[in-house]
């Protein structure tokens, strides 16, 4: 491995390295709104961009590496982005266009393995194991999907080789940008125990100022803290769950079949919002997002919940937990107007709101009741489902949408999750 200069330290494989048991992929697109967008842009390459809506409240989906190296970071408004590097050019997110890219990749990814674990629109994990004797080493594996991801989209990723999820992710994030690193299991600890304690997953802000506190700056101090000592500091779950990484023993299988834990929609408004009816309109159209999505994925959701952001950046969440799961539009819709209505906003200006799906169950696996007030419901979605499919978005729309006032605010945020 050696150590080059650029974003940080940032870690490579020379080409002698031992690959062959690091048979897990992780794939991290570099910089992948800013790098789609680019595209188009040839002509910005070499300059800072930032992805975002300009003025106002806008806040960075993504910045390229040029604006990186000013302190430009993603969630970050986009206000305090331009005074860190006022020379940066500004270009509005098109999220259709990344998850085209997405699409694209991931299909690469399967005609190599069909083992594929997608951890959003622009990482995933590959188990390589099944694919050495046709394309040989992980190593030549890892830099082929580089190869190809550039020559067929145009776009560059980092790739990190390991014998565990954990350690191959670690690794793609060490060989940013567009790098490849491999960690043979008999260098796994050599590469982790120098790492601060907060590369190790699940150590946050809060957790690293403890650990801090009592000394343990790095991986090696972690590791060489008794168990019982961490479960007393950080609990019964933590403690060893943060011991076992710091040995670099992770017993997790690369999974196919991802189960998501929720499936959410929220938007962060131009202007703060007052009116209770327009925030009814917008939790509308983010319940139809919601369901679409459910369906599409197979999933009902047990839970409803509401997310609000206040003038004043004060965030509260509500749910509720509903008798049948549901995708169904109406259904979500009811839920969360009712747990908005509950809260009696009286005028309280409104700065982000949100709808999410939780508890997810598989579609198949649920049993209808006798009387579903749903299903007549979910029959006449379903055929929207497959209008749109066919004509396109928009083909198909709630009534209550049409000319009301549910667009007349820009969203600066438009975010799912």
């Amino acid at each position: 491995m050696t150590v080059k200069g650029g974003q940080g330290i940032r870690q490579v494989s020379t080409p002698d390295v031992d690959s062959s048991r690091a048979t897990v992929l992780h794939v991290d697109m570099d910089a992948f709104f800013a790098s789609v967008e680019l595209l188009e842009h040839p002509e910005l390459v070499n300059r800072p961009v930032i992805i975002g809506h300009d003025g106002g409240r806008g806040v960075v989906s993504s910045a390229n590496y040029a604006a990186r190296r000013f302190g430009v970071r993603s969630a970050m408004p986009v206000g305090r982005a331009m005074r860190l590097c006022p020379q940066a050019v500004v270009l509005r997110p098109h999220y259709e266009k990344y998850r085209e890219a997405s699409a694209a990749v991931m299909a690469i990814f399967r005609s190599i393995t069909p083992i594929v674990e997608p951890l959003s629109i622009d990482e995933a994990f590959l188990d390589v194991a099944g694919a050495v004797r046709l394309f040989g080493p992980p190593a030549v594996i890892a830099a082929e999907v580089r190869h190809r991801v550039l020559r067929e989209t145009g776009l560059t990723c980092s790739v990190g080789a390991g014998a565990s999820k954990f350690i191959a992710k670690l690794a793609s994030t060490r060989s940013k940008p567009d790098g490849l690193l491999v960690v043979p299991p008999d260098r796994a600890l050599e590469f982790l125990h120098p790492l601060p304690i907060d590369a190790l997953w699940g150590v946050g802000p809060a957790t690293r100022d403890a650990l801090h506190r009592r000394g343990i700056r790095t991986v090696a101090d972690l590791a060489a803290t008794p168990p019982g000592v961490l479960t007393t500091w950080l609990g019964p779950t933590a403690g060893p769950k943060l011991h076992d990484l710091a040995w670099a023993r992770d017993p997790r299988h690369v999974a196919t079949h991802h189960v998501e834990k929720s499936i959410g929609h929220e938007n962060t408004f131009s202007e703060d919002i007052r009116d209770e009816e327009q925030l009814r309109r917008e939790l509308l159209e983010q319940a139809g997002r919601v369901a679409v999505r459910l369906r599409a994925a197979g999933y009902r959701a047990r839970t409803v919940s509401l997310k609000l952001r206040f003038a004043d950046f004060t965030t509260m969440s509500r749910s509720h937990t509903i008798s049948e799961p549901t995708d169904v539009t109406r259904r979500i819709h009811e839920e969360t107007v009712a747990l908005l209505t509950a809260e009696r906003l009286r005028g309280r200006a409104v700065r982000l709101l949100g709808t999410r799906a939780e508890q997810l169950v598989r579609a198949e696996d649920e049993l209808l009741g006798l009387w579903s007030d749903d299903e007549q419901w979910r029959g006449a979605e379903s055929a929207a489902d497959r209008a749109v499919a066919r004509f396109g978005a928009g083909a198909v729309r709630p009534a209550a949408l049409l000319g009301g006032r549910a667009r007349d605010r820009e969203r600066l945020v438009d975010t799912e999750g």
